[in-house]
């Protein structure tokens, strides 16, 4: 469902309330909720709220916090998604933090942690591959977590992680594949900005092309939902 709001603001407490709506059903029925974050700015809003207004409302206790992509950088790094959800958010709430699986780790390649975060899933999910809540950005080429344009990680099916080398940004990724975004009971993007307008537009409206678009891959089992400023929904 695409959901478009007057403000980045407004957009950001509707994605606080899916997060906390969806942690009230998952812990109802099984106990924990398990869920993978997104990076860069989008979040920061909804991080906010979660800290604040909303931060009576959740067993944090009973989340499990995953993450959907992540730049092969130590947490300390700027650039570091975990980084930046533990400094807006996760040091804010009390989750264990034996319950929060950052996509990094010293003194290990990125691929052998990819395998070991797999391994982390199966472990903690309830059938190794089903998130009760995925949130994911999308940047102004149309890519998601770190399935970006051209790469052949767009097309992986066999593993549930994969870590790769992305020679534009002459880094590591490491990034959940598109059959496990796709298996979760939910899926929530956020985005804010004139700068995303026509790679939204192409992603909900254009031609199907994965692979100019990675987003448009992100079909998911469960609900597909948009949380979207007006700048962002500017030609929809």
């Amino acid at each position: 469902m695409l959901n478009i709001y007057k403000s980045k603001e407004e957009a950001s407490h509707a994605a606080a309330l899916h997060f906390v709506e969806h942690a009230k059903l998952a812990i109802e029925a099984k106990g924990k909720f398990t869920v993978a974050l997104t990076g860069g700015s989008s979040p920061a809003g909804m991080y906010d709220l979660l800290t604040t207004e909303f931060k009576d409302q959740v067993a944090w206790e009973k989340i499990y916090i995953f993450w959907g992509d992540e730049r092969w950088v130590p947490i300390e790094d700027e650039r570091s998604n975990a980084g930046n959800a533990f400094n807006d958010f996760l040091n804010k709430v009390a989750i264990p933090n034996e319950q929060i699986y950052p996509m990094y780790k010293d003194g290990v390649s990125a691929e052998d942690y990819a395998k070991k975060y797999s391994k982390i899933m199966d472990e903690v999910l309830e059938d190794g591959r089903t998130f009760d809540l995925i949130f994911l950005g999308m940047g102004d080429d149309g890519h998601t977590a770190s399935l970006f344009p051209g790469q052949k990680v767009i097309h992986e099916k066999d593993k549930k992680v994969a870590a790769y080398f992305l020679e534009p940004q002459d880094m590591y990724r490491i990034t959940l594949t598109a059959p496990i975004l796709n298996a979760a009971k939910s899926v929530a993007f956020i985005i804010f900005g004139a700068k995303k307008a026509d790679a939204l537009y192409e992603v909900v409206k254009g031609e199907k092309n994965i692979e100019k678009y990675p987003s448009q891959i992100i079909d998911p089992v469960g609900e597909l939902m948009w949380y979207v400023d007006q700048n962002a929904a500017a030609r929809l």
